[in-house]
């Protein structure tokens, strides 16, 4: 089992950046332009990686290899983002790996992407990429054609995964820190699968109509040092059995005290015999059906609000109070087909980030990442 967290310590300490590592202080993955970096950068470790792992670290400076962190980014269908535009793709993995010393909330962002023989290349185009384009890893930079690999580094790749197995003592470290320092308030919790697995888990808990819910979610996979979700916003009911760890999410819809909880997803981890694991996500969203005249008066009026924000205005106290709502109602009117909605919240992002109100950027950050899950468990792109 490997220790995400010393993989990263180790490949940061020995390693510059060269032709199977790669690292990111964030990704943008709401632009075009975002999407094609991205792609552009799994496409030429792929092709310079046939026989062995290559990473890419998000959250890290470049110059010096600090550790600063990026957000939480819950996406188990980028897998989709990656088949929709590259031809011969490569499986990637994407985690949430945790350093003690980052705000809570922050991680670093492990992307795996597995060994795979043959050219990968461009099936359309994106941004300033066209179709058929390839890319190869020379080094640290990415060329602008396919290359046959003339360096194996899968003798070195091997040797950073050894040394950043995981032990005992790291396994009973972490529990100790999560259940007495990261959430010593929240009731925290844990599990121990196949006498081996060990999930942390803490939430605020809420009891309606006999049923147990939690806010503030924070959930750990201890033996790798992978957060599986982070969120200071939803709700999630969590299950267990012996061999399965179920966390179903809900999505908040409605407009000031008609707020309701709808579930989106269900997502399990399954735990076998032979010491793996795989995780699973399913999405079980079906948008609510709702009055269009109700949906236009809530899209202008928090368009109103929002144009106020943007220029500085003064809110009234219940306009300042509805601004909880701000970015799940644009949601909601885009998934009644409001097709600007969408770009309407990614265009005043700056707005939600610079704002005195602090939840609202969290909001945005949420509803992003609902409408991305949405999008590619329905489409390949």
């Amino acid at each position: 089992m490997i220790n995400k967290r010393l993989l990263i310590k180790n490949l940061l300490a020995h390693h510059a950046e060269n032709s199977f590592f790669d690292k990111k202080q964030q990704l943008n993955l709401h632009t075009l332009e975002g999407k094609a970096k991205f792609l552009k950068n799994v496409c030429s470790l792929s092709n310079s990686n046939p026989f062995n792992l290559s990473f890419i670290l998000v959250g890290i400076e470049d110059e010096k290899s600090l550790i600063v962190g990026t957000d939480f980014y819950d996406d188990s269908h980028i897998q989709n983002l990656i088949n929709a535009y590259l031809e011969n793709p490569p499986q990637i993995q994407y985690e949430n790996v945790i350093f003690p010393h980052l705000e809570n909330g922050m991680v670093v962002g492990l992307v795996s992407i597995f060994p795979k023989k043959g050219k990968c290349f461009f099936k359309k185009r994106i941004y300033t990429i066209y179709e058929e384009a390839s890319f190869s890893r020379i080094g640290s930079i990415s060329h602008p054609e396919y290359l046959p690999p003339k360096i194996n580094n899968s003798e070195i790749v091997d040797s950073i995964l050894k040394v950043s197995v995981t032990n005992l003592k790291n396994t009973i470290d972490s529990v100790l820190y999560f259940m007495t320092q990261t959430h010593p308030d929240m009731k925290p919790k844990y599990q121990v699968f196949k006498e081996y697995f060990t999930v942390c888990w803490a939430g605020v808990e809420k009891v309606k109509k006999g049923e147990t819910y939690l806010s503030r979610v924070d959930i750990e996979l201890i033996n790798e040092q992978v957060k599986i979700f982070y969120s200071a916003l939803d709700e999630v009911s969590i299950s267990y059995t012996e061999n399965e760890f179920v966390i179903t999410e809900y999505v908040k819809i409605g407009f000031r005290k008609n707020n309701r909880y709808i579930p989106f997803s269900v997502q399990k981890i399954i735990f076998s015999d032979s010491m793996t694991y795989q995780i699973t996500s399913e999405i079980i969203f079906k948008t609510p059906e709702i009055d269009k005249r109700h949906l236009y008066h809530l899209y202008n009026y928090y368009t109103s609000i929002l144009n106020k924000l943007k220029n500085n205005k003064r809110l009234h106290t219940i306009e300042q109070n509805d601004l909880q709502n701000l970015c799940y109602s644009f949601m909601l009117c885009y998934l009644h087909g409001f097709n600007n909605a969408k770009e309407v919240l990614i265009t005043h992002k700056s707005v939600f980030k610079n704002s005195k109100y602090s939840f609202l950027y969290a909001s945005f950050k949420e509803v992003m990442r609902i409408l991305r899950k949405l999008k590619y468990e329905t489409q390949n792109e």
